[in-house]
């Protein structure tokens, strides 16, 4: 049986080596970008690491820079800097396949692709780790949420340390879906059945055809009270027969097994949660995990060719601009980012938009209404993508409308921005409720429905 992380520490000292970590990320912008900067904060700590991403991911990140992906390593530059972050070759790039061509669309065929993840991505880590893994006392797995990583280190015989890149709240929802079932909160149809196991002792959960609860949830540990609106998107659907139900359950399954729990979350932002949290299990925030000096990090992370946008900025007063996007990832329909749209401009403020290609599908990729470049004229930028840290901290940021993605929230709670938050899918409507009701970091945008011009106006302009 491994030992913990900690046994593993002291094993590797021991036998004069360091402490090996090998860690794997999900394979998606919003988790790469954490990830990568945890893979470079245990290397200046004295760990060697393996860092294991994705062929797709590789052969996007390597164009976005304007390289070649073969024998392209995105870690070298950290090295070569040296910043006091990584020492020699503490950090090797592996890369494995996760079942899909390179130049499958991964975003339009999201079931297609969770189903590799879930499958073909465990097989092809699992070589790697039975080629890299030299001495298992002295190694440990540092896994983004997936489903599969605490059998594979059981497998192998090494620690499984679960990275969780979303808040505590998130986590320690999940961790009781047993008591949201319980009272009624959380239903599922269809002929599926979820289990868990919490305190070793294993839990079914049954299709039902009851509607769920809708009175105020009040019995969750570290939690006062939350409304069932605030839960995640996935707790709000009774239809839980997709593929992406079953791999979010049995993800967090596999998380519950881990020797330990790091959180990019703060301590003091979520005190009464993480101490619920930590009662029951090792749960640890290590966050915010930002690159060093929250500056463009050494390593580069994005999937996309990043705009410069310093010198629009430096031509604005402070302040003065309105920084908008919508994450990596989510997708807004064309009538909701019309509504947006409409709102920006009525709103008389400046702006910078980040507009992602297929933020409302790869097959619409100018979907702004007819006549917006024109009436923007002088007071706007659109761009594809742009390094978000830079932009948050440039004096001339005033707000941002935010799709309330987690690394969005740190980021610009970090920087001092307020937010209007405008919540897509996932667990981006929880962490609206933190920034919203809990921290009075921001106001809501749509949360009584479809999101409309006037109100975007409104709320921009106080």
């Amino acid at each position: 049986m491994a030992q913990g992380a900690a046994g593993v520490v002291e094993t590797a000292r021991h036998g004069g080596g360091k402490p090996h970590a090998v860690v794997v990320t999900y394979p998606l912008q919003g988790h790469i970008i954490p990830v990568v900067h945890l893979a470079l904060r245990l290397a200046a700590r004295g760990f060697a690491v393996t860092f294991v991403s994705t062929e797709a991911v590789h052969h996007q990140t390597a164009p976005a820079l304007g390289v070649d992906p073969d024998g392209y390593d995105p870690f070298a530059a950290a090295r070569a800097r040296q910043e006091g972050l990584l020492l020699g070759d503490d950090v090797s790039y592996e890369l494995v396949s996760d079942g899909l061509p390179v130049g499958f669309d991964r975003s339009l065929h999201h079931d297609d692709f969770m189903g590799a993840l879930f499958h073909a991505l465990a097989a092809h880590v699992e070589q790697l780790l039975r080629r890299v893994v030299v001495d298992p006392g002295a190694t440990f797995l540092v896994a983004d949420t997936f489903v599969w990583p605490a059998t594979l280190a059981r497998r192998l015989g090494v620690a499984y340390v679960s990275f969780w890149t979303e808040p505590a709240l998130i986590f320690n929802l999940y961790y009781h879906i047993d008591l949201l079932t319980q009272n009624g909160h959380f239903r599922c149809s269809g002929n599926i059945l979820f289990s868990w196991k919490k305190n070793n002792v294993r839990s079914f959960m049954h299709a039902s055809s009851a509607e769920p609860r809708k009175d105020t949830i009040t019995y969750i540990p570290g939690v006062a009270s939350i409304e069932p609106s605030e839960l995640m998107s996935y707790l709000q659907e009774t239809d839980t027969t997709s593929v992406v139900h079953r791999i979010i359950f049995k993800a967090f399954d596999e998380a519950r097994g881990a020797d330990y729990v790091l959180c990019n979350t703060v301590e003091e932002l979520e005190l009464s949660t993480i101490a619920a949290l930590r009662a029951d299990r090792p749960f640890y925030a290590v966050g915010p995990i930002f690159p060093a000096g929250f500056a463009r990090s050494a390593v580069a992370t994005s999937m996309w060719v990043e705009s410069d946008c310093s010198r629009w900025l430096d031509a604005q007063p402070p302040g003065s601009v309105l920084y908008i996007s919508f994450g990596s990832y989510a997708h807004v329909t064309k009538q909701e980012l019309h509504e947006i749209a409409g709102g920006v401009l009525a709103s008389g403020a400046r702006f910078l938009w980040v507009m992602r290609p297929d933020i409302v599908s790869s097959d619409d990729p100018d979907p702004l209404p007819e006549g917006f470049a024109g009436a923007a004229a002088g007071r706007g930028l659109v761009v594809p993508w742009c390094c978000q840290v830079e932009v948050l901290s440039h004096a001339a940021v005033g707000g941002f409308l935010t799709h309330c993605g987690w690394n969005s929230i740190l980021e610009s709670a970090w920087a001092g921005v307020p937010m209007l938050c405008f919540p897509l899918l996932t667990d981006q409507i929880t962490n609206r409720r933190l920034v919203v009701r809990e921290w009075r970091a921001g106001v809501s945008i749509g949360d009584r429905g479809a999101v409309r011009a006037d109100e975007v106006k409104a709320r921009i302009k106080g």
